[in-house]
């Protein structure tokens, strides 16, 4: 998994081309949230591996994008019900301007994507002195 700012790296139609999954882009569950230091995303992404994930910051649009393989070939099965997204999924998410980009950063852990922004402290109120020109 690589956080990338200011760029964009499509791993995903890579991996597509492998694959021959005819389902279109699956949109990725999201968790946002704020404190009063950090911008945080949350995603429950199990069955994914951190190398088939990937994540980008570009003009203040973060860019989540990965794969899900099928556990085990798709012969001969007769699906009864079947709501789990298997393939790519992506998600952006527009940023607010009070985040620090430079210093985002992402953790996987038991299938869960954890993402932290800290936030940019921007001073509300300042007295301004005045000064005699005389």
């Amino acid at each position: 998994m690589n956080i990338k700012i200011g760029e964009s790296q499509n791993l995903i139609s890579e991996k597509e081309s492998k694959k021959t999954f005819s389902r279109k882009e699956g949109q990725l569950a999201i968790d946002c949230y704020e404190t009063p230091s950090d911008f945080v995303i949350l995603a429950a992404i199990a069955g994914v591996k951190i190398e088939d994930l990937d994540i980008s910051i570009e003009n203040n649009i973060l860019i989540i994008e990965g794969f899900r393989e099928i556990p085990g070939k798709e012969e001969n099965r007769k699906y009864f019900l079947k709501e789990c997204f298997w393939g790519a999924f992506s998600r952006k998410i527009v940023l607010s301007e009070d985040v620090d980009i430079a210093r985002a950063e992402a953790f996987f852990q038991k299938g869960i994507l954890k993402i932290k922004i800290p936030r940019i402290k921007r001073v509300k109120e300042k007295k301004v002195a005045i000064e005699s020109k005389e």
